[in-house]
C-alpha cells in the first residue's frame, strides 16, 4: 500500500501543555502517517519532557493506552517513542475526518503522567469504488438537451485530499457529465444530455464513469453505465423544493412523521402518476432509518435516530411517473438531528494499585480515572468528584483525565478496605450521572508492637511441681497481620546472681507456655522474678517485655520435728513423778517444730497410752504432759506413753515420741534423778551456739527498748508517745515479757522453776501486720490483722502461760 514510500515523508509537531501541578503531568501532540514501518520513531521524549534517558530506566517509564492493541513503545536507552504495531487509519477512524490516538506516559518515583496525543494523518492507500460494478439507465427519445440523471456516488475509505475529488466520463457525442459539490465537501456526478436522442438510429450507449480520488498519484475506480433509449413519456415530474431541510430530535419515536414531499407530473393519465422513493447512496441505507409513502411523500421514523451516531443525514428523494417509459427526477432532504442529553458519563478505571500499603503519603496516586460522555456540546462536559468519607480523592490531570489520589491518613488495623465511589456527572438539562466502585486492598506495615494483657503478670507455682510441668502461659497480641502480627517469645533476667532464668525455665518461642527445668522447693525460694520478651517478626522489628512474679506456694511436704530433749537419737526418754502428785502435775513438756508455713506448720499434740490407763493428758497446742488425777494402788509403777505431733496439712504429716514415766514414793527421789541426756563433751554444737546468740539478742533487745520507753515516758506526753509509735515492753502475769514494735514483734516467756531451763525461737506463722499492744496491769491484748484461726493464736499464748511452773521456755516471733 506504497508503506515504504511514505517512510520518509513522517512529519512531528511537538508541542507541550503544562496543565496542572503536582505530578508535573503535560500533554505531548505528534503527527504520523498511517502504515509507517514497525519502529519507525514518532518523537524524542527525553528531549520534549526535558529527561534524562538515564532517568527514563531508574523511574521505570511505561506507555499505557486505553486500546487493545499496544500501537506504540518506548526506547529507554534513546528515550524515544516508537511504532510498535501496525497502524491502518481507516481501521481506527473509518468515516472520521480527523484521526488521533490518546496515550499516557507515566513515571514512578515519583509518579509523573505526561498526556500524548498521536495525530494519525492519511495516505492515500484506497483507490475509489462503486458499490454496483454496472447500472442501467433508461432514457426517453424525446428527452432534451440538459435533461439530467444522477449517477451513483463512489466510495473512498480514504478521507481529506485522498477522498474522492472528481469524476470522469468515457467520450461520447450524447452526454457530458456535470459535478457538484455536496454537504460535508462530497462529490456528485450527474449525466447531462447533450443532444436529442434517437431510439432507431442508437438504441443503446454504453458509458464509462471514472472516480479520482486527490492523492499523488491518483486512484481511480469505474463504473460501467448502460443508457437505455426509451419512447416517449417526455414529461419528467417536478420536486416542489430543490432541496428540503427538517431538524429530528435524536431517540424520535417510530412512525413519528419528519416530512411530506411533493411532485407534480404535466403528462395525463398513468405517465402523470407518481411513486415517490429513496435513493440509496453511499453507505447511507435511508431505507434503515425512513419510510417514504410511495403514493404521497410521507416521510416517517422507522429506526432509532442517535446523534452520537450521526448528526445530519443527506438523502436523495426520487419521483417516478407511472408512464412508458417513466421519468423521474430527484430531490435532496437533509435531515439534522438534535441531540439530546441521554447518554450517562462513562468512567473508565486504569492502573489501579491495589494493595496500598498503609503507611502511603498523602499524593499517593493510586489509579488513574477517565471520564467520557457521547453526547455533544453542553451535554458532552462532565466533572467528577469521590462520595463519601474515605481517604481518598481525584484530582484534575487534564480535561477528562483524574488521578485518584490518597487525602489522609491509612491505618490497616482501623479499616482494611476501601469501597470508594466516583460519582461524574454531565452538564445536561437534565443533568446525567453515573457511578463506578474501586474496591482497594490496604496493605500491611509493622507499625504496631505486641501489646500484653498487664504490665506484671503473677503466677503461682506449687512447690515440688514435676518438672516439664507447664506453669503458665504468656501470651502477647499483635494488631497487625501476616509476619508482621508473628509474635516470638523468649525470658529475659535471672532466676538468682550468677543462674540465667533459661536454666531454671524455658518458653514456647510461638505460644508463649513456660515450662518448668526444675523443681521448686518454697522453704528454699519463695518468689522469684523474670521478664518474657514479645518480639513480632516484621521489618523493623518491633518488641515489647512483661515482668512476670512467680510466687511459690507452700506444700505440706515436711514432718514435724521434735525438738530437744526428746529428739536425741538412741536416748531413753523417761520421766518421773511422785506418787503423791495431784491431778494436773507436769509431767514433760513436748516441743516441736514444722519447716512449712502457714496451716501445714501448725502442730497438735495428741498422747496414746496403754488401754485400760487413764492417767495422763497432754495440750493439743502446747504439748504439756499433766496427770488427770490423783495416783492409786491400782496405777502401773511405770508408763509408757506415745506422743504423736501432727500438723494441719493436706495430707496431713505426722512425728511421734515414747516417754516412759516412773512413779516414786518421795519428792526428794524426783529431784534427784535427773533424765540422761548425751553431751558432747569436746564440742560445742550448733544448736547451742544458735540458742545462745537468740537469748543473748532479746536480752539486748529488751534492755534497749527498756531504756527507750523510759526515755519517752520521760521526755514527751502519752499523746506524742501514742502518736510516734515508740515500742512498748509489758510483763505478763505468768512471768512472760513483751515487747511490741510498729513492725516487729517478741514474746519470750519464761516460768519460776528453773530445774531445767532452755529457750527455743520459733518463726512467726503469720506476719506481724498492723499490731497494737495494750498493758493493762499485767494483762495484754493484741489487734493484729493476722492469718491463721483465733483458736491458733490462743495456743501459742496458751504455750507461754502453760509453761509457766514447770519448764521455762522463750518464743520470739519475727
Amino acid at each position: 500500500m506504497g508503506r515504504g514510500g511514505h517512510k520518509d515523508t513522517i512529519w512531528i509537531n511537538i508541542w507541550a501543555l503544562i496543565c496542572f501541578c503536582g505530578t508535573s503531568t503535560a500533554q505531548l501532540s505528534f503527527s504520523i502517517s498511517e502504515e509507517v514501518d514497525k519502529g519507525t520513531v514518532v518523537g524524542n521524549l527525553a528531549k520534549d519532557l526535558q529527561i534524562s534517558v538515564n532517568e527514563f530506566e531508574k523511574r521505570d517509564l511505561r506507555i499505557v493506552s486505553g486500546n487493545s492493541k499496544k500501537y506504540f513503545d518506548v526506547d529507554l536507552k534513546a528515550g524515544t517513542l516508537y511504532i510498535s504495531d501496525r497502524i491502518d487509519r481507516e481501521e481506527l477512524c473509518p468515516n472520521t475526518a480527523k484521526c488521533s490516538l490518546n496515550i499516557e506516559a507515566m513515571l514512578s518515583n515519583p509518579v509523573h503522567l505526561h498526556r500524548i496525543e498521536v495525530q494519525i494523518t492519511d495516505i492515500n492507500d484506497n483507490a475509489p469504488f462503486f458499490l454496483e460494478k454496472e447500472i442501467s439507465l433508461n432514457v426517453s427519445e424525446s428527452s432534451s438537451p440538459g435533461e439530467r440523471y444522477l449517477l451513483p456516488m463512489a466510495n473512498d475509505a480514504d478521507s481529506g485530499s485522498n477522498a474522492v475529488k472528481g469524476y470522469k466520463l468515457s467520450p461520447n457525442e450524447y452526454f457530458s457529465l456535470d459535478i457538484q459539490n455536496g454537504v460535508h465537501h462530497s462529490e456528485s456526478a450527474e449525466l447531462v444530455l447533450q443532444k436529442s436522442l434517437d431510439r432507431e438510429k442508437k438504441a443503446a450507449i454504453d458509458l464509462i464513469l471514472i472516480a479520482l480520488d486527490g492523492g499523488k498519484p491518483s486512484k481511480t475506480g469505474t463504473l460501467k453505465i448502460t443508457v437505455h433509449i426509451m419512447d416517449i413519456n417526455d414529461n419528467a415530474p417536478v420536486f416542489s423544493q430543490s432541496l428540503y431541510k427538517v431538524q429530528v430530535l435524536e431517540n424520535t419515536p417510530f412512525q413519528t412523521s419528519i416530512l411530506t414531499v411533493s411532485a407534480v407530473d404535466s403528462d395525463e393519465g398513468v405517465n402523470s402518476e407518481i411513486l415517490y422513493s429513496f435513493i440509496k447512496r453511499g453507505n447511507i441505507n435511508p431505507d434503515a432509518l425512513f419510510t417514504i409513502n410511495p403514493g404521497n411523500g410521507e416521510i416517517t421514523v422507522i429506526g432509532k435516530i442517535d446523534h452520537e451516531e450521526n448528526a445530519a443525514y443527506d438523502i436523495r428523494l426520487q419521483a417516478r411517473d407511472k408512464g412508458t417509459p417513466s421519468r423521474s427526477v430527484h430531490s435532496k432532504m437533509l435531515v439534522e438531528v438534535i441531540d439530546v442529553n441521554d447518554n450517562v458519563p462513562e468512567i473508565v478505571v486504569t492502573s489501579l494499585m491495589s494493595p496500598v500499603k498503609e503507611d502511603a503519603e498523602t499524593g499517593t496516586v493510586v489509579a488513574l480515572v477517565t471520564v467520557t460522555d457521547k453526547d455533544g456540546g453542553e451535554n458532552g462536559l462532565t466533572s467528577a468528584q469521590v462520595i463519601g468519607s474515605v481517604p481518598f480523592k481525584l484530582k484534575l490531570n487534564y480535561k477528562n483525565y483524574y488521578s485518584l489520589i490518597v487525602d489522609g491518613p491509612l491505618d490497616r488495623e482501623s479499616v482494611s478496605h476501601f469501597n470508594v465511589t466516583i460519582l461524574a456527572i454531565d452538564k445536561g438539562n437534565p443533568p446525567l450521572s453515573s457511578t463506578n466502585f474501586i474496591s482497594i486492598h490496604i496493605s500491611d506495615v509493622n507499625d504496631n508492637a505486641p501489646n500484653f494483657s498487664d504490665p506484671v503478670i503473677n503466677v503461682n507455682v506449687k512447690e515440688n511441681t514435676a518438672v516439664g510441668t507447664n506453669i503458665a502461659i504468656i501470651m502477647a497480641k499483635d494488631p497487625d497481620e501476616g509476619d508482621n502480627a508473628n509474635v516470638i517469645y523468649s525470658l529475659l533476667g535471672n532466676f538468682s546472681k550468677n543462674v540465667p532464668i533459661t536454666s531454671v525455665l524455658n518458653i514456647n518461642s510461638q505460644t508463649g507456655a513456660i515450662i518448668s527445668l526444675q523443681s521448686f522447693n518454697y522453704e528454699e525460694v519463695k518468689v522469684f522474678q523474670f521478664r518474657v520478651q514479645a518480639n513480632d517478626s516484621g521489618v523493623p522489628q518491633l518488641s515489647s517485655n512483661v515482668t512476670v512474679n512467680v510466687l511459690i506456694l507452700d506444700e505440706n511436704d515436711n514432718n514435724p520435728t521434735i525438738l530437744a530433749p526428746y529428739s536425741e537419737h538412741g536416748s531413753v526418754n523417761s520421766e518421773t513423778i511422785p506418787y503423791s502428785a495431784e491431778a494436773g502435775y507436769f509431767v514433760a513438756k513436748i516441743r516441736a517444730v514444722d519447716a512449712d508455713s502457714g496451716y501445714n506448720a501448725l502442730l497438735s499434740y495428741h498422747l496414746s497410752e496403754p488401754k485400760g490407763n487413764n492417767l495422763f493428758r497432754i495440750g493439743t497446742s502446747t504439748g504439756e504432759i499433766r496427770t488427770k488425777r490423783r495416783m492409786s494402788d491400782n496405777d502401773l509403777k511405770t508408763h509408757h506413753l506415745l506422743v504423736l505431733v501432727s500438723d494441719n496439712g493436706e495430707p496431713s504429716l505426722s512425728a511421734t515420741v515414747s516417754i516412759d514415766v516412773m512413779v516414786v514414793e518421795s519428792t526428794a527421789e524426783v529431784q534427784t534423778q535427773f533424765r540422761h541426756v548425751p553431751t558432747k563433751e569436746d564440742n560445742f554444737s550448733d544448736l547451742n551456739l544458735y540458742l545462745l546468740i537468740a537469748i543473748v539478742s532479746v536480752s539486748v533487745i529488751f534492755l534497749l527498748s527498756l531504756i527507750s520507753l523510759i526515755a519517752v515516758r520521760c521526755h514527751r506526753t502519752d499523746s506524742d508517745f501514742s502518736r510516734y509509735s515508740a515500742p512498748m515492753i509489758t510483763t505478763h502475769p505468768d512471768g512472760s515479757w513483751s515487747y511490741s514494735k510498729a513492725t516487729q514483734q517478741y514474746d519470750v516467756c519464761f516460768s519460776s522453776d528453773t530445774l531445767k531451763s532452755d529457750v527455743v525461737v520459733f518463726p512467726a506463722p503469720f506476719p506481724p501486720v498492723d499490731a497494737e499492744l495494750i498493758s493493762i496491769n499485767g494483762g495484754d491484748t493484741f489487734t493484729r490483722t493476722q492469718t491463721l484461726p483465733n483458736k491458733d493464736k490462743r495456743a501459742l499464748h496458751a504455750l507461754c502461760l502453760g509453761s509457766r511452773k514447770e519448764r521455762p521456755h522463750g518464743t520470739v516471733r519475727l
